[in-house]
């Protein structure tokens, strides 16, 4: 695995300056245009000391720039006997109940490991190709440190019919969280557009509704319980945007307990997620639901709090007597 690489330079004149990001960049490097618009997607593309955030942005002649290029991975995932909790197998899909600290797909610094190695030797490599060899069956995600569910293709009709319905918004998908504060009102609806932040590229922020950053993103909650400077939520997605659960409450000033990216954990709570060595976000995906891509039947699948959850909760109870 090579090291990462650090391209920098300055925006070259160009005919009709100033001109798009995507094509300047390309026009001042070896890589080609549909690369570097993966890199300004993914964060790595700086100009005039900020992080970039369309493609389509106008740069001017001059401007200096820098592009940071991930170490290459190998092409190809390779299977690995770990154990999976599995919901419900048939030859099109899989559901499977992942562990916190799994993270789903082969990645610079976790390139073993991963859901996909493991779903490659239980799966006896059949998995659909569509999203390729390095995420394959991958329709969609939760983060490392989010314990859950998720749905992953067998087969590519599996993984067409599927990305049909999340693209549709009707994916069934129900999260338990455990945030900071009490949210008020008790039950609402968090709107709000959820894009990558330019202070850190590897941060999401929300942004302004108006904004031609980011993606929409809705998130619906209920307050369950009131815990000890804390409650226990519960959070149905109608979108599913990279960390939105975390980027919404954090936005609300309810940053999820233990969250080391989006919120500080109150002080008179430190002492109970330390005594118990409580050291991810506190979110489960509990409850998946969707119409099967191919048989047409409705399924819908539940998974219990995961132990370090629910001993964080019991011990939030009884902090609160």
């Amino acid at each position: 695995m090579s090291d990462t690489e650090i391209i920098t330079g300055t925006i070259p004149n160009s005919p009709g300056s100033p001109a798009r990001l995507d094509k300047a960049l390309a026009d001042a490097t070896s890589l080609s245009r549909a690369r570097v618009q993966g890199l300004i997607e993914e964060g790595r593309v700086d100009v005039a000391g900020k992080t970039a955030t369309s493609a389509a942005m106008k740069v001017a002649a001059g401007a200096p720039f820098r592009i940071i290029i991930a170490a290459a991975m190998p092409a190809e995932a390779q299977p690995e006997d770990i154990p999976l909790t599995i919901a419900y197998e048939d030859q099109h899909l899989i559901v499977v109940d992942k562990p916190a600290g799994m993270v789903v797909h082969p990645a610079v610094g976790n390139i073993t490991g991963t859901l996909v190695n493991a779903l490659l030797h239980h799966c006896r490599g059949k998995l659909s190709g569509i999203n390729g060899v390095a995420r394959p069956g991958i329709v969609h995600r939760i983060d490392k440190d989010t314990s859950g569910l998720l749905v992953v293709a067998k087969s590519d009709a599996a993984h067409e019919g599927l990305a049909i319905q999340f693209a549709a918004h009707t994916v069934h998908r129900r999260y338990i969280a455990v945030c900071a504060g009490h949210p008020a009102p008790s039950e609402g609806t968090i709107n709000a557009r959820v894009g990558r932040s330019d202070a850190d590229r590897k941060k999401m922020t929300v942004l302004p509704n108006n904004s031609s950053r980011g993606k929409s993103a809705i998130t619906h909650y209920t307050l369950l319980e009131r815990l000890d400077d804390a409650a226990v939520i519960e959070c149905r997605l109608e979108t599913g945007r990279t960390h939105q659960v975390r980027v919404h409450f954090a936005s609300i000033g309810h940053p999820l307990l233990g969250d080391p990216a989006y919120g500080r954990t109150p002080k008179s709570l430190r002492a109970d997620l330390e005594r118990l060595g409580f050291a991810r976000q506190a979110l489960h995906a509990a409850e998946l639901g969707f119409v099967h891509p191919v048989t047409g039947e409705s399924l819908r699948f539940t998974s219990d709090l995961p132990q370090d959850m629910a001993e964080l909760i019991d011990q939030l109870r009884l902090s609160n007597r």
